[in-house]
């Protein structure tokens, strides 16, 4: 198929306006919507991808289970951009501890202006959060031991972005036993990565790692969108020029080394297991 090739390729664009060549010739066959959906998430066109996945569901109920767990993961990724330009609040997993609270703060912050004081916020709040040790197993099967873990991008540091039950969590590292992650299959994977979760509690759920920071989908670059690679945006001052933000594939930082998030089959984490309680405390929006 001539938009595969050009996918291959990167040339996004062209893949794109072929895709939609063959839906228009093929509108009852549902593997090009799916083929579309994914393609749309991959651009950021989320009320499109949905329009695309619902119609692969009515034209083949084999899809259906596809259809719930994606429809969800748009409706997030939309609340997602509205957390990350200070607009909204995410769920937080386990009970709400002040350090969060002042991460969350510093995002508003940086995402009206206002560095500076965001960046002495988020240390003030880094500071106070908990350090958590633990073995990383790379896609070679190798096993990584490290003393701290933490997201690349500083404005999440020890958070981990996830979806959950259908909703935009933030998931402290603490909070986390052990994450099998999925090698990415299928298009839709370079959008979001399925994982299993063990919490610190005990419970266990599958979920969805968002693969790419958030803004990706609009870069002019391929790469980026694709989750092909990560560059990252100084947005800091002269006072202060170690302030980065991320565009394209998701990092994970150690005292060792950084891993792209495709680079990485699981992480067991040494917290302490907790009594299980109900499932996460929402802090909503």
């Amino acid at each position: 198929m001539i938009a595969e090739d050009y996918l291959r390729e990167g040339k996004l664009d062209e893949a794109f306006a072929e895709l939609k060549k063959v839906v228009q010739a093929n509108p009852a066959d549902a593997k090009y919507r799916v083929f579309l959906f994914q393609m749309m998430t991959v651009l950021g066109k989320w009320e499109s991808a949905l329009t695309q996945l619902e119609l692969s569901g009515e034209l083949d109920a084999g899809n259906l289970a596809m259809v719930q767990a994606y429809r969800e993961a748009i409706r997030c990724e939309v609340l997602r951009h509205k957390v990350m330009s200070g607009d909204r609040q995410p769920m937080i997993f386990g009970e709400p501890e002040p350090w969060i609270a002042m991460m969350l703060e510093a995002f508003k912050l940086q995402a009206t202006g206002h560095l500076p004081q965001a960046c002495q916020l988020r240390a003030e709040a880094l500071e106070q959060a908990p350090a958590v040790s633990g073995t990383l197993i790379d896609s070679d099967e190798k096993p990584v031991r490290f003393e701290w873990i933490c997201d690349s991008d500083p404005r999440l540091g020890p958070i981990l972005e996830t979806l959950i039950n259908g909703q935009y969590y933030w998931v402290p590292m603490h909070r986390i036993a052990k994450i099998t992650i999925d090698p990415p299959s299928d298009l839709r994977d370079f959008v979001w990565s399925a994982a299993h979760f063990t919490w610190s509690n005990g419970g266990e759920t599958f979920g969805m790692i968002p693969s790419r920071y958030p803004g990706s989908e609009t870069s002019e670059d391929a790469a980026i969108r694709l989750s092909r690679k990560t560059d990252w945006e100084c947005v800091g001052d002269e006072a202060d020029p170690s302030q980065y933000i991320g565009h394209g594939q998701r990092m994970l930082a150690t005292d060792v080394d950084e891993f792209a998030l495709f680079q990485i089959r699981s992480l067991e984490l040494d917290v302490e297991m907790e009594q299980a309680d109900p499932e996460p405390d929402d802090e909503t929006n």
